[in-house]
């Protein structure tokens, strides 16, 4: 059975996670960074659910902090929900963020869905340049460092963490922007159009257009 830690200081919400998610996991909380530092030491976890605002420090500290052998995924649940705080999370290594308010049922099957796809490799170099899929930036000849827009790189890590299938509009938007947003497929053309122009792809050679299902990332994965 896969384990959860949760670290969330608000008592109402850390109990109603706990029940729901230890139906199908085995479940531990913690109500601060100290107790949540304490059991990531004692025990091996799959996930850490975290919120960024706590008591004694942030959820930031406990990601970037992490030093054990074996790294559990990460997944931020918070208010906090700018796109510099968003940012800085993938930055730290997070696998997700759902931004509060939420509904119980999304917040189940991105947990469902972290622990079930395979960790993306950090580094993508290409020909042209090198994507850093947890800073969500791109790095070319030279040392200039790009940052497309976060939405942008949060649908390239899904392309690249579904690769080699092909994934339809519609699960992208469930994973990048939330089940209940009610987005046209064409929020999605149009970063797809971002993404290949900040990466010269212009015969589709990386990301590529799959008739009546989305889009599907080609290009090899490096190790």
């Amino acid at each position: 059975m896969k384990k959860i830690l949760i670290v969330e200081d608000d008592r109402t919400l850390g109990d109603v996670l706990t029940e729901e998610l230890a139906k199908e996991y085995d479940v531990s909380l913690a109500r601060n960074r100290r107790e949540a530092e304490a059991k990531l030491k004692a025990e091996t976890f799959d996930l850490v659910i975290l919120d960024i605002g706590l008591p004694d420090g942030n959820g930031f500290e406990i990601v970037d902090n992490f030093k054990m052998a074996v790294r559990p995924r990460f997944l931020f649940l918070t208010a906090q929900n700018e796109p510099e705080i968003r940012l800085k999370g993938f930055e730290v290594g997070a696998d997700d963020f759902i931004p509060k308010p939420f509904h119980l049922k999304e917040v189940l099957l991105r947990v469902k869905h972290v622990l079930k796809t395979p960790a993306a490799t950090e580094q993508i170099r290409l020909p042209q340049c090198q994507i850093n899929i947890n800073s969500y930036s791109i790095l070319w000849p030279g040392g200039k460092i790009e940052y497309p827009p976060v939405k942008d790189m949060m649908v390239l890590k899904f392309l690249v963490e579904r690769s080699p299938a092909a994934v339809s509009r519609d699960e992208i938007i469930n994973q990048v922007w939330g089940l209940e947003k009610d987005l046209s497929h064409r929020t999605i053309d149009n970063a797809i159009l971002r993404l290949r122009q900040v990466l010269n792809d212009k015969n589709e050679e990386i990301i590529k257009s799959v008739r009546g299902v989305g889009y599907q990332w080609v290009f090899p994965r490096s190790e």
